[in-house]
C-alpha cells in the first residue's frame, strides 16, 4: 500500500528545512510513500522545495501585516481562496496523513484536512509559537514540541517534546570538500575563524557590523566567512579586507561549520538545533522583525542555560567586539559553552516524530 503524505509550511527556512527533515525520514520509513507539499505561492519555499527534489503546489495566502492595515485589504480573499485551493488539493492528492511546520502558509491546509477527518500533526519549532500553530492546535491529534512548559500555548495531552528536526546532513562534511573551500577562499586555519550567519533572508545589521570592523579582524587575524544573503550581495563590493569571505548563501553549511572557532548568528529554532548538534561556541543575535519576538526568546533560553552568549541589536556596536575576544581568548569558556550547547540537541528529533506520526496512519 502507497503511502501518502502532505507537508505544509514555509515562508523562511525555519519552516522549510523541518520539513524537508520529516520528508527525508518519511521516504525512509515508507519507502514507496508519496510526498507533496503545499506552500505560499509567493515565498522561498516555492523554489526551495523542488530543489530538494520534492513537488510543491502553490495556494495564494500571505501574511497578515500588522504594521499596515491596508496592505492586508485582500486577506480575507486570498484567504478564501487558499481555502478552496487547499479543499482540491486535498480531495486528488488523498493524503493519509498532513503535519504542518508553521508559517501561515500552513493555516489553510491543516484545517481544510481537519475537516476531512484526516490525522494532522504540528511541529512548532520555537519556544514561542506563532498564532498559525496556536490556532490550529486544536485540531491537531499531536504537537511535537522543542522546548519545555509549552502547555501555556498547546493543550497538554497532545504535546510531545521531541526536538527539532534537522536534515541527515548535519553532523557530516566532505573532507574533499572543506580542502576546496578553504584553498578557493584563502583561509589560514592557523588563525581563528569566525561564521556570521543572518539567516535564510539575510541581515543588514550584521552585514554591517562585519564590513565596518574590518580593522578590528586584521588586528586579532581572524578570518571571517559571511553569509549576507541574496538580497544584500552587493555589500560585496564593499569588502576591502582579504580577511573577509562574504557569501550570499552557504551550500556547504556542514563544511564550513566544521572549521568555524565561533558562529555569529541569528536564534531562529532551526539554526538552533542544527548549531547545537555540532556543538560550537555561539553568539546570537536575534532579529527583532519576527512574529511574538520569539528569536530573542529563543536566544534567552539558552543564555540562561550557559549555553551561549547572546547580543540584541542595539548592543552590537558596542559589546559584540568584546564577547568575540571573551571567547576566543579563553579556551576554557569555549569548551563550556560549546558543551552546554551540544548537550541539548536531540539526535533522534525526525524519526521520533515519524514514528508517532505512523501510529495514526490507516
Amino acid at each position: 500500500m502507497v503511502r501518502r503524505f502532505l507537508i505544509s509550511g514555509g515562508g523562511t527556512g525555519g519552516h522549510i528545512y523541518p520539513a524537508l527533515a520529516i520528508a527525508d525520514e518519511l521516504k525512509v520509513r515508507f519507502c514507496n510513500c508519496k510526498i507533496l507539499f503545499t506552500g505560499s505561492s509567493s515565498r522561498m519555499e516555492m523554489n526551495k522545495i523542488p530543489k530538494n527534489g520534492y513537488k510543491i503546489k502553490g495556494l495564494w495566502i500571505s501574511g497578515f501585516n500588522r504594521k499596515s492595515f491596508f496592505s492586508n485589504f485582500l486577506f480575507p480573499l486570498k484567504l478564501i481562496v487558499s481555502l478552496a485551493q487547499s479543499v482540491k488539493i486535498l480531495y486528488k492528492f488523498k493524503p493519509n496523513a498532513v503535519i504542518g511546520t508553521g508559517g501561515f502558509a500552513s493555516g489553510p491546509t491543516l484545517f481544510i484536512a481537519s475537516l476531512l477527518k484526516i490525522p494532522i500533526f504540528i511541529q512548532e519549532q520555537n519556544s514561542y509559537p506563532g498564532i498559525t500553530n496556536k490556532i490550529l492546535s486544536k485540531y491537531a491529534d499531536k504537537i511535537f514540541v522543542s522546548y519545555e512548559n509549552m502547555e501555556k500555548f498547546f493543550p497538554r495531552e497532545k504535546i510531545l517534546n521531541y526536538g527539532n528536526p534537522i536534515r541527515h546532513r548535519f553532523g557530516r562534511h566532505d573532507e574533499l570538500k572543506k580542502e576546496k573551500f578553504i584553498k578557493k577562499n584563502q583561509i589560514n586555519l592557523s588563525n581563528n575563524t569566525l561564521l556570521f550567519l543572518g539567516g535564510s533572508l539575510g541581515s543588514n545589521v550584521i552585514n554591517q557590523f562585519v564590513i565596518n570592523n574590518s580593522d578590528f579582524f586584521e588586528k586579532n587575524n581572524y578570518n571571517v566567512i559571511l553569509q549576507c544573503g541574496e538580497r544584500f550581495k552587493n555589500i560585496i563590493n564593499d569588502n576591502k579586507s582579504s580577511n573577509i569571505k562574504i557569501l550570499p548563501f552557504i551550500d556547504q553549511m556542514p563544511t564550513v561549520l566544521s572549521f568555524s572557532d565561533l558562529i555569529i548568528s541569528r536564534s531562529g529554532a532551526i539554526i538552533i538545533s542544527e548549531l547545537s548538534f555540532i556543538g560550537k561556541p555561539v553568539i546570537f543575535i536575534p532579529s527583532p522583525n519576527v512574529a511574538e519576538d520569539h528569536q530573542t526568546k529563543n536566544a534567552k533560553y539558552l543564555y540562561d542555560l550557559e549555553a551561549a552568549e547572546l547580543i540584541h541589536e542595539n548592543e552590537i556596536d558596542y559589546k559584540l567586539k568584546n564577547v568575540i575576544n571573551k571567547i576566543l581568548l579563553s579556551q576554557k569558556y569555549r569548551l563550556q559553552l560549546a558543551r552546554n550547547f551540544k548537550s541539548l540537541s536531540n539526535l533522534n528529533s525526525t524519526k521520533l516524530i515519524v514514528k508517532e506520526i505512523e501510529k495514526y496512519i490507516k
